[in-house]
């Protein structure tokens, strides 16, 4: 009997700019892609599992992170040799190590005689898999001009483009496949607290933590929630097609918790009748999944949690 976790978060509306330092010309750009037939801003999966592997590394629980960020060096150090037993980065997020050959090819080996050196590649798959996060809304294309402080010179005026709007993704984990099984507690417990995710150098802040969110707790291969908040134009916020999916019965609503602002609504009261779990309080909804997922698992009872 196989577990898995699925999510879908909702982030929080706010001012998104660029988070990876890229420009063209003086503007630094957002990255974009075409979402049902209109440009959307994304944000990378792989800045959400940094932000993930940071709040590990910085929150105070007893997390042995290998790869670990220095501020000074603006840099991953790594702490050991990967090893996905010490290290909850190396066993959830997975690591890649290659190496080319030693020496360099021979006269012989060039020729296709003899044995050729062979470099080595150690691998482990990320357990968490996570898809881009997506606006909830098309980009308008907006862009501040601003000037750098102190003297001013070819490069002190530049533009930023800007998107103000919220961001949905999913992800996916099963526990069995993780060297402790315990470890899907921390991931919870970081996906529901990311902070720095999207941010251009020190002059923006995106809240990544969510304002509402479907978790679902199934033994179904597949998640069939991922993107499922819709936002209409005036900005209010919907779950048809999971609630469609629901009431068909591709989903069991006892399987789901149903988080945040969107409690408060008709989707969530709807939801609730079908027998989700609804609650208002995303860290609430979050400690009686875990202690679910505690009980499912035979993991150790958690605190604070009855």
């Amino acid at each position: 009997m196989t577990f898995h976790l699925f999510g879908n978060i909702l982030t929080s509306y706010g001012t998104a700019a660029n988070n990876r330092g890229e420009n063209e010309g003086n503007i630094t750009t957002l990255q974009k892609l075409l979402w049902k037939g209109e440009v959307h801003t994304t944000v990378s999966a792989e800045a959400i599992r940094w932000a993930l592997r940071y709040y590990w590394q910085t929150a105070g629980g007893d997390y042995a992170v290998n790869r670990c960020w220095d501020d000074q060096k603006n840099d991953n150090v790594l702490q050991g040799s990967f090893d996905e037993t010490t290290y909850i980065d190396d066993d959830v997020l997975g690591y890649m190590k290659a190496e080319g050959a030693k020496q360099e090819f021979s006269d012989e080996e060039k020729k296709g005689k003899g044995k050729k050196a062979k470099g080595t590649n150690l691998a482990r798959r990320g357990v968490l898999e996570v898809t881009r996060a997506v606006s909830t809304i098309p980009y308008a294309g907006d862009i501040t001009f601003n000037s750098a402080s102190g003297q001013k010179g070819r490069t002190s005026l530049y533009g930023t483009e800007v998107h103000a709007t919220r961001y949905q993704y999913g992800f996916a984990l099963t526990p069995n496949r993780l060297k402790e099984t315990s470890r899907i507690i921390p991931v919870l417990d970081g996906l529901v607290s990311l902070g720095e995710v999207a941010g251009n150098h020190a002059r923006f802040l995106y809240d990544f933590s969510p304002e509402s969110l479907v978790l679902r707790w199934t033994q179904d291969f597949s998640p069939r929630i991922l993107y499922c908040f819709q936002e209409n134009e005036d900005g209010e916020i919907s779950l048809p097609s999971l609630i469609h999916r629901v009431e068909v019965g591709d989903i069991e609503a006892t399987e789901l918790w149903v988080a945040g602002a969107i409690a408060k609504t008709p989707e969530g009261d709807r939801l609730e009748e079908l027998g989700a779990n609804v609650l208002a309080g995303t860290k609430v909804a979050l400690s009686t999944l875990k202690q679910r997922i505690a009980d499912d698992l035979q993991l150790p009872q958690l605190e604070g949690v009855s």
